[in-house]
């Protein structure tokens, strides 16, 4: 986020919130814009009754004595988040269920984000469970509890009841470290996603586009003075980079080498990075250059855009009519590809971890075990949160939340996605740097000063140089 952005949102909206229920942010948007951009999302309530006294009874199944940490007290930290709003409401069934008390943490995301790493650096016993996304750096800092022993505690996990098969494929590959270990849980599913406005594309008599060149044509055909043809990020920052790196998998390219080195350098990466800059640069909003998440989102709610691509999880604030002015005309698709090949779009999941500093470790994994499980899951997708449990996402609950044919989209590109390639970038200890380099250049090639083939090369040799030092 530009700092000039992130101090307007900062400063209209409350400070960190601590021990209290925290509205949602960044993949939830919109409640309202207000006079200074103020973003202060929701996701839907729902009904708990019913799904409550069904948790009630499967937790009672499980071969787990949930009270043997009883008295102990947590401190749980994150980002302003649908998780984080998904699951405050049930903290007290929790406490109730274990007896464990649970103190929150939970800041803007942007906030939360730069001050969590250095939190842990400082070699604290405090959060005891927090979301993370610099796996690598974790790992690497010694700031991570490994889990596999906590899973194989059979006074801790009953693996028969919590059922690792319930998880969505992409959640079970994803917090395994290249030695076996794990070392997080994840606790949301997201996938780079098309977004449609229908009637715009029905206003030219055209079909939904599937491949890289289709999507081109049919921006290009829709784009006039009052609506973008496609909006997508292309600030110069790490924070931008999902949807473009999906076109790099698309197009057979990766961020990284098995070396660890930079690799969008490659023929592949430049030619993506050229046509996602064609389709920015010709059919995309005026100085999209600037263009983070949030003006992707907000123009496509306000129907300043007829397509964009970025998260799955924009889905409830894009069909909600009292926040999205194309909520009847939505459309939601999978992700482009080239002809006579899968598309590969950018997937990821939050992690949420155990502090390996915590004085109260088991404690921290039993909620975790509790969060992630079936139960939870099937009332956390019933506020429309992308959970990481299939019988969630296939819940009638959760496909009425958070939209039958949104959830259908996401789920596919969370099938078609290469969750190795996400992976290697996510979890690189140089992360930071790699995407910094690599969104620069893109958003240099997106402001039609160089090509592709002159930026994307030198821009992998910056990062390349960055990670030796």
């Amino acid at each position: 986020m530009a700092p000039s952005e992130k101090s307007k949102r900062e400063k209209s909206q409350s400070e960190n919130s601590r021990n209290e229920q925290a509205p949602t942010s960044r993949r939830s948007f919109i409640k309202t814009l207000g006079m200074a951009g103020v973003i202060v999302p929701t996701l839907t309530t729902w009904p708990r009754s019913g799904l409550a006294e069904e948790a009630s009874a499967d937790f009672a199944n499980a071969k787990i004595d949930w009270k043997q940490f009883a008295g102990q007290t947590l401190t749980l930290a994150g980002a302003i988040h649908p998780w984080s709003s998904a699951i405050t409401p049930l903290l007290p069934d929790f406490t109730k269920l274990t007896g464990i008390k649970v103190v929150t943490d939970f800041q803007l995301e942007t906030t939360y984000l730069s001050a969590i790493p250095v939190m842990l650096a400082r070699g604290g016993n405090t959060p005891d469970v927090f979301m993370f996304t610099t796996y690598g750096q974790g790992i690497s800092g010694g700031w991570l509890e490994p889990l596999n022993a906590h899973y194989a505690n059979k006074s801790l996990t009953d693996l028969a009841w919590y059922d690792e098969s319930d998880l969505l494929k992409t959640a079970r590959a994803f917090p395994v470290w290249s030695d076996g270990e794990r070392y997080a849980v994840p606790i949301t599913s997201e996938a780079m996603t098309l977004f449609i406005n229908t009637d715009a594309l029905a206003a030219k008599n055209l079909p939904v586009p599937q491949t890289f060149d289709e999507l081109l044509a049919t921006a290009k055909a829709i784009k006039s003075s009052d609506m973008a043809g496609i909006a997508m990020r292309a600030q110069a920052g790490g924070n931008s980079t999902p949807p473009a790196m999906g076109f790099v998998f698309s197009y057979g390219g990766a961020m990284v080498n098995k070396d660890g080195t930079a690799a969008f350098g490659s023929p592949e990466a430049i030619e993506a990075i050229d046509m996602y800059a064609r389709m920015l640069s010709q059919a995309g909003p005026a100085n999209v250059g600037t263009y983070e998440w949030y003006q992707v989102l907000d123009d496509f709610l306000q129907a300043r855009t007829a397509m964009a691509i970025d998260s799955s999880n924009f889905a409830t604030d894009i069909s909600n009519p009292g926040k999205s002015r194309v909520a009847k005309q939505a459309g939601f698709a999978p992700f482009p590809h080239l002809p006579g090949k899968p598309p590969v779009p950018f997937m990821s999941h939050w992690q949420a971890c155990v502090n390996s500093r915590s004085q109260n470790k088991r404690a921290a994994f039993l909620f975790l075990l509790w969060a992630t499980s079936r139960s939870t899951s099937l009332q956390t997708a019933a506020a429309g949160l992308a959970t990481t449990r299939v019988s969630a996402w296939s819940s009638k609950a959760f496909k009425d939340a958070f939209g039958a044919q949104a959830a259908e989209a996401a789920l596919a590109n969370l099938q078609n996605a290469d969750v190795e390639r996400a992976k290697a970038i996510l979890f690189h200890p140089q992360q930071r740097r790699i995407l910094d380099a690599f969104m620069i250049g893109v958003n240099e090639v997106v402001s039609g000063n160089k090509t592709a083939k002159a930026v994307m090369p030198a821009a992998a040799e910056r990062a390349n140089a960055a990670i030796r030092g």
